[in-house]
């Protein structure tokens, strides 16, 4: 039986192969290189000439305060990212779906989930230079229009964690609004027919039909969101942030990237990112848990 299913499925396994090799080459070999984290790395002597000293630089991680401030602004950024990139979809999907014309509703969609598409690059730039002191249209509209004095986003530890929430907000809301949608359309309409009889309007219809039928998806990616709460977008911050800004804006990844490709310290980085990949592990695993036990969701 396993001969025949074998002969029927070859070709799909062939078709896979390219992807597994690529994966291996590129995610799992360089696994190796985790060995540094436990090691004095010295490039010219190699992972078998470089001294082993053991958890030293796990021990280092916990007594510097850069570390440890890098540590908590990952902590609040990410927090910041999951709890409002839960809630600005839900209510943007629950508005779009009061929306009778499908031309001006379609039209909205496409619109709000483009900028997912553009990298933070180019994203970067664009708020560099919106968000500017000098000649930044945002700072002119508070300045021309409110009186108030220009405000340094960019280089003001509490203005950038807000300026990375909103943007990150705005570049992915749209995309993940598509999910909440389709689980609004799958909605049976006798529910709101039912409703409406019993003298609900359109408000009760959304809080006592809509949600609760939401309520499993919502359920399923609150809680795989765990999973990513150490990741606070590398991309993002390092495209937008500054010296000004590391006490408040310093994220673990752009941490280990200054640390390891720019000071040389490749034994400290490596240690600090295994640090966070093991944390991400736990609560992967504790976050999959968890949605199978609240929402039934199982990979396979």
């Amino acid at each position: 039986m396993a001969s025949f299913e074998w002969k029927k499925t070859w070709p799909l396994h062939l078709l896979v192969l390219p992807v597994v090799i690529f994966a291996i080459i590129f995610n799992y070999l360089p696994m190796f290189g985790n060995i540094m984290a436990f090691q004095d790395y010295k490039p010219w002597e190699g992972f078998f000439g470089s001294q082993w000293v053991g958890f030293s630089h796990f021990e280092a991680l916990f007594k510097f305060d850069d570390s440890v401030q890098v540590i908590w602004n990952t902590f609040i950024i990410s927090v910041l990212k999951i709890v409002f990139g839960l809630i600005v979809p839900i209510i943007m999907a629950l508005l779009l779906n009061e929306i009778r014309k499908m031309s001006i509703k379609r039209g909205i969609q496409t619109m709000v989930y483009l900028p997912h598409f553009l990298s933070w690059v180019i994203l970067g730039g664009i708020l560099i230079d919106i968000l500017s002191i000098n000649g930044g249209i945002v700072n002119r509209l508070l300045e021309s229009g409110f009186g108030i004095e220009p405000i340094f986003f960019l280089g003001n530890g509490d203005w950038f964690r807000t300026v990375l929430v909103t943007s990150d907000i705005w570049k992915e809301f749209g995309f993940s609004m598509i999910v909440y949608l389709a689980s609004i359309s799958g909605v049976n309409p006798d529910l709101y027919e039912a409703a409406e009889m019993d003298g609900a309007n359109r408000f009760k219809q959304t809080w006592h039909v809509t949600l609760p039928a939401m309520l499993p998806i919502i359920i399923v990616i609150s809680t795989l969101q765990l999973g990513n709460i150490l990741n606070a977008g590398f991309d993002q911050v390092f495209n937008l942030y500054n010296p000004l800004v590391y006490d408040k804006g310093d994220v673990i990844d752009t941490y280990v990237y200054r640390m390891g490709l720019e000071s040389g310290n490749f034994s400290f980085a490596t240690a600090v990112g295994l640090f966070k990949s093991l944390i991400s592990f736990v609560l992967i695993v504790v976050a999959y848990r968890l949605a199978y036990k609240l929402a039934n969701y199982r990979i396979f």
